[in-house]
């Protein structure tokens, strides 16, 4: 039996973004997130956390959300936590990189608020069959 999927790690640079997911994730969604502004941030905060799944804006400055996985991978506890990149590159070649370098999939931008929980849930559901 899957355990049900409650913390969420989000990392994305744009406030208006986190907002929208914060209200889809949370208040549609019953999930508790954290959410990080960048992915040093991210490094900084998931061992407290000890989230579930990733979810990883791929375009921020400083350290893109490439980076950032490959971080997070190097930490044992989170060498395995299922990391989803949302983005707006979505060409076949670049869905193929992101899961070459570890996400187990890819939430297009812009998302849609109502569908977003039910899209985690899928993946995560999808992780764990």
């Amino acid at each position: 039996m899957t355990e049900p999927l409650t913390r969420i790690l989000y990392v994305e640079d744009e406030p208006d973004i986190q907002m929208i997911a914060r209200l889809a994730l949370e208040t549609l969604g019953g999930f508790t997130l954290e959410v990080c502004s960048s992915g040093k941030e991210a490094l900084e905060k998931i061992t407290t956390f000890q989230p579930q799944l990733i979810l990883l804006d791929v375009m921020m400055p400083g350290m893109d959300g490439s980076t950032t996985l490959r971080e997070l991978r190097k930490l044992p506890m989170f060498a395995d936590t299922p990391t989803i990149f949302m983005t707006a590159k979505v060409q076949p070649g670049e869905v193929t990189g992101y899961k070459q370098i570890g996400a187990v999939d890819v939430i297009p931008k812009p998302f849609d608020p109502m569908t977003l929980s039910t899209q985690v849930l899928d993946i995560w559901a999808h992780c764990h069959g």
